[in-house]
């Protein structure tokens, strides 16, 4: 294992520090100025969209609501990256690389909308409901089925099995290092609670994380912000000590720099998902009037998790201290800085929060590889082996170390964004002709709807009629 765990960390070494980096940033760059600027001019449209009241139901027997599906993949990009991720982000990097989270969240929006936009564009109506994602407009846009092959047996490897793991993780470090409930215990507890919900379908993962992400994120940000307002006159130190960090002399001397900026996206990326190609899966699902609506809502997403949640949490982190060279694990950092802030009590509440978290995060990684088992082959013994092999890696990643699951994440989380970043960039004329379609309806005072026969070229796009519309 440790043999493995080392050629694994020596890849991702050169993936990240070479690679990565520059594809993540450049591209997020790029979508950002040819939208012309999407995240930050159509910020207040986001919001009408996500609480117009046409998002939170459903119209027709097909697909989940818009609000919906930005809860299953807020279910994904909510958990552990928001508090184990952020710890060991500024444990390794320091402070600075909180800075970067935001730098890859604030770009990473644009990159976000592109590819719910496409995943919208590209759907199919399936049975009981709308199917899509990147191997669909792998397939419809780039015509290359291939590729989109390669890709969902990447996504149901990395987030069905991985991913999951890495939840998993977390839960087991936060309850056996809280309560010294033994790891087998909590991969029992963590295989039964997740059965139940996976065997149940769409609709099922839909009901609970509309329920849960909404009301654990409130809590959790209550408690973060009521411990930022007692810290209140320390906020412009630790906001000064994140910029020197990022970029100070003393950090560039001695290698901190570079830490901090591949620390900060690794757990940025992972936090927000933002051009992973995830976040498209659940957005496909959508029953909306108009693709640029579902891709406004997950471009939302993505400030909501890293802006907000990722930054109350490193701020707390900050400002207990204690964080260089700490020898607790990730979510165990979190627990101790909150206990540090607000009592013991607070490590209480950080693993019962990080649980339901993780969970809620579980089922969201859940279905995006159940979407792509579906995208390959419509198979029953194909779904119910993918099923048990997702329980497998739960009762793994309860059992296995922490450094082990995160570099295995990190492996896979890159190459599988660097395939979507390519196809979104192939397809960015798309998404760019919805965008601008939508602006303009929107100029003219009207709900946008959106036709096929808007593009140039619709010859891969089997959904969008006037009649399917109206």
């Amino acid at each position: 294992m440790d043999i493995l765990e080392s050629i694994i960390g020596e890849i991702n070494d050169a993936l990240w520090s070479y690679v990565l980096i520059i594809v993540l940033i450049g591209l997020g760059l790029w979508f950002t100025i040819r939208t012309n600027f999407v995240q930050f001019r159509n910020l207040p449209e986001m919001f009408r969209v996500l609480f117009d009241k046409r998002t939170m139901v459903t119209s027709g027997k097909k697909g989940t609501s818009s609000f919906q599906a930005f809860a299953i993949s807020a279910a994904s990009r909510v958990g552990t990256g928001n508090l184990a991720g952020v710890a060991s982000a500024i444990a390794i990097g320091g402070p600075g690389a909180l800075f970067w989270m935001w730098v890859i969240a604030l770009l990473g929006a644009a990159s976000g909308f592109v590819e719910s936009t496409l995943a919208q564009v590209y759907k199919i109506p399936d049975k009981k409901q709308y199917r899509g994602g990147p191997a669909y407009y792998m397939e419809k846009g780039l015509k290359n089925r291939n590729l989109g092959i390669v890709f969902a047996i990447t996504i149901i490897f990395t987030y069905g099995l991985v991913f999951n793991s890495v939840q998993s993780n977390t839960i087991s470090l936060a309850f056996s290092g809280e309560f010294a409930i033994n790891q087998n215990v909590i991969a029992a507890i963590l295989v039964i609670l997740t059965a139940v919900v996976i065997f149940g379908g769409l609709r099922s993962i839909a009901n609970v994380t509309q329920v849960i992400v909404p009301v654990l994120a409130i809590l959790y940000i209550v408690v973060a912000l009521f411990i930022l307002i007692i810290n209140i006159t320390a906020i412009p130190e630790m906001i000064s000590l994140v910029f020197s960090n990022a970029f100070g002399i003393r950090e560039v001397a001695g290698g901190g720099f570079g830490a901090a900026i591949m620390m900060g996206i690794k757990r940025g990326l992972f936090s927000n998902e933002a051009g992973m190609g995830s976040a498209p899966n659940a957005a496909a699902t959508a029953e909306v009037t108009h693709p640029a609506k579902q891709g406004l809502i997950q471009a939302l997403g993505v400030f909501f998790d890293t802006i907000l949640i990722c930054t109350a949490t490193g701020f707390i982190i900050i400002s207990a201290g204690g964080y260089a060279g700490s020898e607790l694990d990730g979510i165990q950092l979190t627990q101790n800085a909150f206990a540090s802030h607000i009592g013991q009590w607070a490590e209480i509440f950080i693993a019962i929060s990080i649980f339901l978290f993780a969970y809620s995060s579980i089922l969201g990684n859940y279905y995006y590889g159940e979407s792509n088992i579906a995208y390959i082959k419509e198979s029953r013994s194909g779904l119910f082996i993918y099923r048990l092999a997702v329980l497998a890696m739960v009762v793994f990643g309860a059992i296995a170390t922490f450094d082990f699951v995160w570099a295995l994440a990190d492996l896979t989380m890159a190459i599988m964004a660097l395939i979507n970043l390519y196809a979104i960039t192939k397809l960015y004329k798309i998404a760019h002709r919805v965008l601008q379609d939508y602006r303009e309806q929107r100029k003219a005072g009207k709900d946008p709807v959106f036709y096929r026969d808007v593009l140039e070229e619709d010859s891969g796009v089997e959904y969008w009629e006037r009649e399917q519309n109206k």
